[in-house]
Protein backbone atom coordinates (compact mmCIF):
# COMPACT_ATOMS: atom_id res chain seq x y z
CA UNK A 1 0.00 0.00 0.00
CA UNK A 2 1.32 3.44 -0.96
CA UNK A 3 0.58 5.64 2.06
CA UNK A 4 2.80 8.50 0.95
CA UNK A 5 1.77 8.67 -2.67
CA UNK A 6 1.32 11.90 -4.58
CA UNK A 7 -2.41 11.82 -5.08
CA UNK A 8 -3.66 13.77 -8.10
CA UNK A 9 -6.85 11.82 -8.78
CA UNK A 10 -9.25 13.82 -6.62
CA UNK A 11 -12.01 13.90 -9.24
CA UNK A 12 -12.24 10.13 -8.73
CA UNK A 13 -12.35 10.35 -4.93
CA UNK A 14 -10.83 12.36 -2.08
CA UNK A 15 -9.24 11.52 1.25
CA UNK A 16 -11.48 11.86 4.28
CA UNK A 17 -10.78 15.06 6.20
CA UNK A 18 -9.60 14.12 9.73
CA UNK A 19 -12.24 16.44 11.21
CA UNK A 20 -14.91 14.63 9.20
CA UNK A 21 -13.71 11.28 10.53
CA UNK A 22 -13.71 12.67 14.05
CA UNK A 23 -17.29 13.89 13.67
CA UNK A 24 -18.64 10.55 12.43
CA UNK A 25 -16.76 8.14 14.74
CA UNK A 26 -19.02 8.51 17.82
CA UNK A 27 -22.04 7.56 15.71
CA UNK A 28 -20.23 4.45 14.47
CA UNK A 29 -19.33 3.35 17.99
CA UNK A 30 -21.33 4.77 20.92
CA UNK A 31 -24.43 6.45 19.43
CA UNK A 32 -25.56 3.70 17.10
CA UNK A 33 -29.32 4.01 17.50
CA UNK A 34 -31.89 4.28 14.74
CA UNK A 35 -32.98 7.93 14.39
CA UNK A 36 -36.55 6.80 13.64
CA UNK A 37 -36.88 5.02 16.99
CA UNK A 38 -39.25 6.33 19.66
CA UNK A 39 -36.73 6.06 22.49
CA UNK A 40 -34.27 8.81 23.34
CA UNK A 41 -31.17 6.76 22.51
CA UNK A 42 -32.12 6.59 18.86
CA UNK A 43 -34.28 9.66 18.57
CA UNK A 44 -31.53 12.01 19.75
CA UNK A 45 -29.72 11.36 16.47
CA UNK A 46 -32.51 13.14 14.63
CA UNK A 47 -31.09 16.44 15.89
CA UNK A 48 -27.66 15.55 14.49
CA UNK A 49 -29.17 14.66 11.11
CA UNK A 50 -31.02 18.00 11.06
CA UNK A 51 -27.76 19.88 11.73
CA UNK A 52 -26.03 17.98 8.93
CA UNK A 53 -28.90 18.74 6.56
CA UNK A 54 -28.50 22.45 7.29
CA UNK A 55 -24.73 22.25 6.76
CA UNK A 56 -25.23 20.70 3.33
CA UNK A 57 -27.88 23.28 2.48
CA UNK A 58 -25.53 26.10 3.47
CA UNK A 59 -22.87 24.86 1.06
CA UNK A 60 -25.16 25.19 -1.95
CA UNK A 61 -27.31 28.09 -0.79
CA UNK A 62 -30.49 26.06 -0.25
CA UNK A 63 -33.04 25.51 2.51
CA UNK A 64 -32.53 22.45 4.70
CA UNK A 65 -35.98 21.14 3.75
CA UNK A 66 -34.78 20.91 0.12
CA UNK A 67 -32.00 18.40 0.90
CA UNK A 68 -32.57 14.66 0.44
CA UNK A 69 -29.76 12.36 1.57
CA UNK A 70 -28.78 9.58 -0.87
CA UNK A 71 -26.10 6.90 -1.06
CA UNK A 72 -24.06 8.48 -3.87
CA UNK A 73 -24.06 10.64 -6.98
CA UNK A 74 -25.32 7.80 -9.16
CA UNK A 75 -28.38 7.30 -6.99
CA UNK A 76 -28.96 11.05 -6.97
CA UNK A 77 -28.84 11.24 -10.77
CA UNK A 78 -31.14 8.25 -11.16
CA UNK A 79 -33.59 9.57 -8.59
CA UNK A 80 -33.69 13.04 -10.15
CA UNK A 81 -34.19 11.83 -13.72
CA UNK A 82 -36.86 9.28 -12.90
CA UNK A 83 -38.70 11.63 -10.52
CA UNK A 84 -38.87 14.32 -13.21
CA UNK A 85 -40.33 11.86 -15.72
CA UNK A 86 -42.83 10.34 -13.28
CA UNK A 87 -44.07 13.83 -12.45
CA UNK A 88 -44.76 14.52 -16.15
CA UNK A 89 -45.94 11.23 -17.69
CA UNK A 90 -47.40 13.03 -20.71
CA UNK A 91 -43.97 14.32 -21.79
CA UNK A 92 -41.59 11.87 -23.51
CA UNK A 93 -38.53 13.93 -24.47
CA UNK A 94 -35.23 14.32 -22.59
CA UNK A 95 -32.23 16.49 -23.42
CA UNK A 96 -28.72 15.76 -22.18
CA UNK A 97 -25.19 16.08 -23.59
CA UNK A 98 -22.76 13.65 -25.16
CA UNK A 99 -20.18 14.18 -22.40
CA UNK A 100 -22.24 13.31 -19.31
CA UNK A 101 -21.19 10.84 -16.64
CA UNK A 102 -22.32 7.24 -17.11
CA UNK A 103 -24.83 7.74 -14.27
CA UNK A 104 -26.79 10.00 -16.63
CA UNK A 105 -25.91 8.64 -20.07
CA UNK A 106 -26.73 5.02 -19.29
CA UNK A 107 -30.06 5.95 -17.69
CA UNK A 108 -30.97 7.93 -20.81
CA UNK A 109 -30.00 5.02 -23.04
CA UNK A 110 -32.21 2.70 -21.01
CA UNK A 111 -35.09 5.16 -21.20
CA UNK A 112 -34.80 5.16 -24.99
CA UNK A 113 -35.70 1.46 -24.93
CA UNK A 114 -38.85 2.43 -23.00
CA UNK A 115 -40.10 4.81 -25.66
CA UNK A 116 -38.51 8.09 -24.58
CA UNK A 117 -36.84 10.32 -27.15
CA UNK A 118 -33.41 11.55 -26.02
CA UNK A 119 -31.44 14.37 -27.62
CA UNK A 120 -27.70 14.22 -26.95
CA UNK A 121 -26.27 17.71 -27.42
CA UNK A 122 -22.88 17.82 -29.13
CA UNK A 123 -19.88 19.76 -27.82
CA UNK A 124 -17.17 21.77 -29.57
CA UNK A 125 -13.44 21.07 -29.32
CA UNK A 126 -13.36 22.87 -25.96
CA UNK A 127 -16.09 20.62 -24.57
CA UNK A 128 -18.77 23.33 -24.56
CA UNK A 129 -22.33 22.84 -25.76
CA UNK A 130 -24.01 25.15 -28.26
CA UNK A 131 -26.95 27.00 -26.71
CA UNK A 132 -28.46 27.39 -30.17
CA UNK A 133 -28.59 23.61 -30.51
CA UNK A 134 -30.33 23.41 -27.14
CA UNK A 135 -32.91 26.00 -28.22
CA UNK A 136 -33.48 24.15 -31.47
CA UNK A 137 -33.99 20.85 -29.63
CA UNK A 138 -36.25 21.79 -26.74
CA UNK A 139 -40.03 21.67 -27.20
CA UNK A 140 -43.20 21.66 -25.16
CA UNK A 141 -42.86 17.86 -25.02
CA UNK A 142 -39.48 18.10 -23.25
CA UNK A 143 -39.86 16.79 -19.71
CA UNK A 144 -36.28 17.18 -18.55
CA UNK A 145 -32.96 18.75 -19.39
CA UNK A 146 -30.17 17.01 -17.47
CA UNK A 147 -26.57 18.19 -17.79
CA UNK A 148 -23.48 18.31 -15.61
CA UNK A 149 -22.24 21.51 -14.01
CA UNK A 150 -18.59 20.65 -14.66
CA UNK A 151 -17.08 17.79 -16.60
CA UNK A 152 -15.32 15.18 -14.51
CA UNK A 153 -12.58 14.57 -17.11
CA UNK A 154 -11.72 18.03 -18.42
CA UNK A 155 -13.16 20.29 -15.72
CA UNK A 156 -15.06 22.30 -18.36
CA UNK A 157 -17.90 24.27 -16.76
CA UNK A 158 -21.16 24.55 -18.69
CA UNK A 159 -23.09 27.88 -18.80
CA UNK A 160 -25.62 26.53 -16.33
CA UNK A 161 -27.74 29.61 -15.75
CA UNK A 162 -27.99 30.33 -19.49
CA UNK A 163 -29.10 26.74 -20.02
CA UNK A 164 -31.58 27.05 -17.17
CA UNK A 165 -33.11 30.19 -18.61
CA UNK A 166 -33.88 28.36 -21.86
CA UNK A 167 -35.29 25.36 -19.97
CA UNK A 168 -37.62 27.56 -17.93
CA UNK A 169 -39.07 29.14 -21.08
CA UNK A 170 -40.41 25.74 -22.08
CA UNK A 171 -41.57 24.60 -18.65
CA UNK A 172 -39.22 21.61 -18.44
CA UNK A 173 -37.49 20.43 -15.26
CA UNK A 174 -33.80 21.27 -15.01
CA UNK A 175 -31.47 18.73 -13.35
CA UNK A 176 -27.78 19.38 -12.86
CA UNK A 177 -25.17 16.77 -11.92
CA UNK A 178 -22.93 18.96 -9.75
CA UNK A 179 -20.87 16.14 -8.26
CA UNK A 180 -17.61 17.71 -9.47
CA UNK A 181 -18.61 21.34 -8.89
CA UNK A 182 -19.80 21.28 -5.29
CA UNK A 183 -17.08 22.63 -3.01
CA UNK A 184 -15.03 23.97 -5.93
CA UNK A 185 -17.25 26.79 -7.20
CA UNK A 186 -19.76 28.98 -5.33
CA UNK A 187 -23.36 27.77 -5.62
CA UNK A 188 -26.58 29.52 -4.61
CA UNK A 189 -29.77 27.62 -5.26
CA UNK A 190 -31.87 30.53 -4.01
CA UNK A 191 -30.97 32.53 -7.13
CA UNK A 192 -30.46 29.64 -9.52
CA UNK A 193 -32.68 28.17 -12.25
CA UNK A 194 -31.75 24.64 -11.13
CA UNK A 195 -34.64 22.43 -9.98
CA UNK A 196 -32.69 19.30 -9.01
CA UNK A 197 -28.99 19.07 -8.15
CA UNK A 198 -26.84 16.04 -7.37
CA UNK A 199 -23.79 15.95 -5.09
CA UNK A 200 -21.59 13.20 -3.64
CA UNK A 201 -19.72 13.07 -0.35
CA UNK A 202 -16.57 11.32 -1.43
CA UNK A 203 -15.71 14.16 -3.83
CA UNK A 204 -15.55 16.65 -0.92
CA UNK A 205 -13.50 14.73 1.69
CA UNK A 206 -16.38 12.73 3.17
CA UNK A 207 -16.55 8.92 2.98
CA UNK A 208 -17.95 6.93 0.09
CA UNK A 209 -21.56 5.82 0.33
CA UNK A 210 -23.23 9.14 1.10
CA UNK A 211 -24.56 11.90 -1.14
CA UNK A 212 -27.39 14.40 -1.38
CA UNK A 213 -30.00 15.56 -3.84
CA UNK A 214 -31.32 19.11 -3.83
CA UNK A 215 -35.03 19.29 -4.70
CA UNK A 216 -36.32 22.84 -5.15
CA UNK A 217 -39.39 23.53 -3.03
CA UNK A 218 -42.46 23.21 -5.24
CA UNK A 219 -40.92 20.78 -7.73
CA UNK A 220 -43.01 17.62 -7.91
CA UNK A 221 -40.91 14.68 -6.75
CA UNK A 222 -41.78 10.99 -6.91
CA UNK A 223 -39.43 8.84 -4.76
CA UNK A 224 -36.95 6.51 -6.43
CA UNK A 225 -36.85 4.15 -3.41
CA UNK A 226 -40.21 3.11 -1.95
CA UNK A 227 -40.59 2.02 1.66
CA UNK A 228 -40.68 3.92 4.93
CA UNK A 229 -41.23 7.56 5.74
CA UNK A 230 -37.58 8.64 5.86
CA UNK A 231 -36.45 11.89 4.19
CA UNK A 232 -40.01 13.26 4.31
CA UNK A 233 -41.13 10.34 2.15
CA UNK A 234 -38.71 11.21 -0.64
CA UNK A 235 -36.14 8.47 -0.06
CA UNK A 236 -37.01 5.35 1.91
CA UNK A 237 -34.46 3.38 3.92
CA UNK A 238 -32.82 3.64 7.32
CA UNK A 239 -30.70 6.77 7.43
CA UNK A 240 -26.94 6.35 7.08
CA UNK A 241 -26.37 8.52 10.14
CA UNK A 242 -22.55 8.28 10.26
CA UNK A 243 -22.38 9.15 6.57
CA UNK A 244 -24.90 11.97 6.93
CA UNK A 245 -23.01 13.54 9.83
CA UNK A 246 -19.76 13.13 7.88
CA UNK A 247 -21.27 14.80 4.82
CA UNK A 248 -22.57 17.65 6.95
CA UNK A 249 -19.15 18.27 8.48
CA UNK A 250 -17.46 17.98 5.09
CA UNK A 251 -19.90 20.53 3.65
CA UNK A 252 -19.15 22.91 6.51
CA UNK A 253 -15.40 22.57 5.87
CA UNK A 254 -15.76 22.93 2.09
CA UNK A 255 -17.60 26.22 2.56
CA UNK A 256 -14.85 27.35 4.92
CA UNK A 257 -12.09 26.38 2.44
CA UNK A 258 -13.88 27.41 -0.76
CA UNK A 259 -11.72 30.46 -1.41
CA UNK A 260 -8.55 28.41 -0.83
CA UNK A 261 -9.76 25.85 -3.36
CA UNK A 262 -10.41 28.58 -5.90
CA UNK A 263 -7.03 30.30 -5.44
CA UNK A 264 -4.25 28.13 -4.04
CA UNK A 265 -5.38 24.96 -5.78
CA UNK A 266 -5.74 26.82 -9.06
CA UNK A 267 -2.22 28.26 -8.69
CA UNK A 268 -0.79 24.78 -8.18
CA UNK A 269 -2.82 23.43 -11.12
CA UNK A 270 -1.51 26.22 -13.35
CA UNK A 271 2.06 25.63 -12.16
CA UNK A 272 1.82 21.97 -13.13
CA UNK A 273 0.16 22.69 -16.45
CA UNK A 274 2.46 25.50 -17.57
CA UNK A 275 5.63 23.59 -16.73
CA UNK A 276 4.53 20.42 -18.51
CA UNK A 277 3.56 22.36 -21.62
CA UNK A 278 6.92 24.18 -21.57
CA UNK A 279 9.08 21.09 -20.94
CA UNK A 280 7.30 18.51 -23.09
CA UNK A 281 6.84 19.05 -26.84
CA UNK A 282 3.65 18.10 -28.69
CA UNK A 283 1.17 18.18 -25.86
CA UNK A 284 -1.99 20.21 -25.30
CA UNK A 285 -4.60 21.06 -22.68
CA UNK A 286 -7.98 19.45 -23.38
CA UNK A 287 -11.11 21.41 -22.49
CA UNK A 288 -12.13 25.00 -21.94
CA UNK A 289 -9.15 26.68 -20.26
CA UNK A 290 -11.22 29.81 -19.50
CA UNK A 291 -14.22 28.07 -17.97
CA UNK A 292 -13.20 25.09 -15.89
CA UNK A 293 -12.78 23.82 -12.36
CA UNK A 294 -9.81 25.29 -10.46
CA UNK A 295 -8.41 21.87 -9.58
CA UNK A 296 -8.47 20.07 -12.94
CA UNK A 297 -6.20 19.84 -15.96
CA UNK A 298 -6.46 17.28 -18.73
CA UNK A 299 -3.34 17.14 -20.90
CA UNK A 300 -2.96 15.17 -24.12
CA UNK A 301 0.53 13.82 -24.87
CA UNK A 302 0.77 12.90 -28.54
CA UNK A 303 1.87 9.51 -29.89
CA UNK A 304 1.75 7.55 -26.61
CA UNK A 305 -0.78 5.59 -24.55
CA UNK A 306 -2.26 7.08 -21.41
CA UNK A 307 -2.23 3.72 -19.64
CA UNK A 308 1.54 3.47 -20.12
CA UNK A 309 2.00 6.95 -18.69
CA UNK A 310 -0.08 6.04 -15.65
CA UNK A 311 1.92 2.86 -15.04
CA UNK A 312 5.20 4.76 -15.05
CA UNK A 313 3.76 7.52 -12.87
CA UNK A 314 2.60 4.85 -10.47
CA UNK A 315 6.19 3.57 -10.16
CA UNK A 316 7.07 7.04 -8.90
CA UNK A 317 4.20 6.90 -6.42
CA UNK A 318 2.09 9.36 -8.42
CA UNK A 319 -1.64 8.75 -8.87
CA UNK A 320 -3.47 10.31 -11.82
CA UNK A 321 -6.13 9.15 -14.29
CA UNK A 322 -6.84 8.74 -17.98
CA UNK A 323 -10.55 9.48 -17.53
CA UNK A 324 -13.53 8.63 -15.36
CA UNK A 325 -12.95 6.07 -12.61
CA UNK A 326 -16.26 4.49 -13.62
CA UNK A 327 -14.75 3.46 -16.98
CA UNK A 328 -11.21 2.65 -15.86
CA UNK A 329 -11.59 -1.01 -16.81
CA UNK A 330 -12.37 -0.17 -20.43
CA UNK A 331 -9.86 -0.01 -23.27
CA UNK A 332 -12.14 2.35 -25.17
CA UNK A 333 -10.90 5.95 -25.40
CA UNK A 334 -12.77 8.57 -23.38
CA UNK A 335 -16.25 9.33 -24.73
CA UNK A 336 -15.75 12.91 -23.55
CA UNK A 337 -12.57 13.47 -25.55
CA UNK A 338 -14.04 11.66 -28.57
CA UNK A 339 -17.06 13.96 -28.49
CA UNK A 340 -14.66 16.91 -28.49
CA UNK A 341 -13.13 15.64 -31.74
CA UNK A 342 -9.59 15.09 -30.49
CA UNK A 343 -7.28 13.45 -33.04
CA UNK A 344 -6.28 9.83 -32.51
CA UNK A 345 -2.68 10.84 -31.80
CA UNK A 346 -3.80 12.80 -28.73
CA UNK A 347 -6.92 10.90 -27.71
CA UNK A 348 -5.16 7.88 -26.24
CA UNK A 349 -2.41 9.83 -24.49
CA UNK A 350 -4.54 12.17 -22.39
CA UNK A 351 -4.05 12.31 -18.63
CA UNK A 352 -6.23 14.01 -16.03
CA UNK A 353 -4.55 15.56 -13.01
CA UNK A 354 -7.05 16.63 -10.35
CA UNK A 355 -5.86 18.38 -7.20
CA UNK A 356 -7.34 19.05 -3.75
CA UNK A 357 -6.65 21.42 -0.90
CA UNK A 358 -4.20 18.81 0.44
CA UNK A 359 -2.00 19.01 -2.68
CA UNK A 360 1.38 20.64 -2.01
CA UNK A 361 3.84 22.58 -4.12
CA UNK A 362 6.50 19.92 -3.47
CA UNK A 363 4.22 17.24 -4.90
CA UNK A 364 3.53 19.30 -8.01
CA UNK A 365 7.25 19.88 -8.50
CA UNK A 366 7.90 16.15 -8.28
CA UNK A 367 5.40 15.48 -11.07
CA UNK A 368 7.00 18.22 -13.16
CA UNK A 369 10.39 16.57 -12.59
CA UNK A 370 9.43 13.06 -13.72
CA UNK A 371 6.90 13.63 -16.51
CA UNK A 372 9.31 14.78 -19.28
CA UNK A 373 11.43 11.65 -18.85
CA UNK A 374 8.36 9.39 -18.85
CA UNK A 375 7.00 10.92 -22.06
CA UNK A 376 10.39 10.83 -23.79
CA UNK A 377 10.87 7.17 -22.87
CA UNK A 378 7.45 6.15 -24.14
CA UNK A 379 7.74 8.10 -27.36
CA UNK A 380 11.03 6.37 -28.10
CA UNK A 381 9.12 3.08 -27.94
CA UNK A 382 6.04 4.36 -29.77
CA UNK A 383 5.15 2.27 -32.87
CA UNK A 384 3.23 5.08 -34.54
CA UNK A 385 5.02 8.35 -33.70
CA UNK A 386 6.43 8.52 -37.22
CA UNK A 387 3.90 6.28 -38.92
CA UNK A 388 2.26 7.35 -42.15
CA UNK A 389 -0.84 9.54 -42.17
CA UNK A 390 -2.89 6.82 -43.84
CA UNK A 391 -2.52 4.50 -40.85
CA UNK A 392 -3.56 7.25 -38.44
CA UNK A 393 -6.60 8.07 -40.57
CA UNK A 394 -7.56 4.40 -40.49
CA UNK A 395 -7.42 4.38 -36.68
CA UNK A 396 -9.52 7.53 -36.45
CA UNK A 397 -12.09 6.06 -38.85
CA UNK A 398 -12.25 2.93 -36.64
CA UNK A 399 -13.19 5.17 -33.70
CA UNK A 400 -15.85 6.96 -35.75
CA UNK A 401 -17.43 3.64 -36.74
CA UNK A 402 -17.67 2.34 -33.16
Amino acid sequence: MLKDCIYLDNNATTKIDPLVLEAMMPVLTDYYGNPSSMHTFGGQLGKSVKIARQQVANLIGADESEIVFTSCGTEGDNAAIRAALLAQPEKRHIITSQVEHAAVLNVCKQLETQGYQVTYLSVNNHGQIDLNELEASITGNTALVTVMYANNETGTIFPIEEIGAIVKEYGAIFHVDAVQAVGKVPLNMKTSTIDLLTMSGHKIHAPKGIGALYVRRGVRFRPFLIGGHQERGRRAGTENVPGIIALGKAAELELLHLEQTRTKTKQLRDRLEQNLLAKIPECQVNGDVKNRLPNTTNIGFKYIEGEAILLLLNKHGICASSGSACTSGSLEPSHVLRAMGLPYTTLHGSIRFSLSRYTTEAEIDQVIAVMPEIVEKLRALSPFKNDDAGWLQQQEQTLVNR
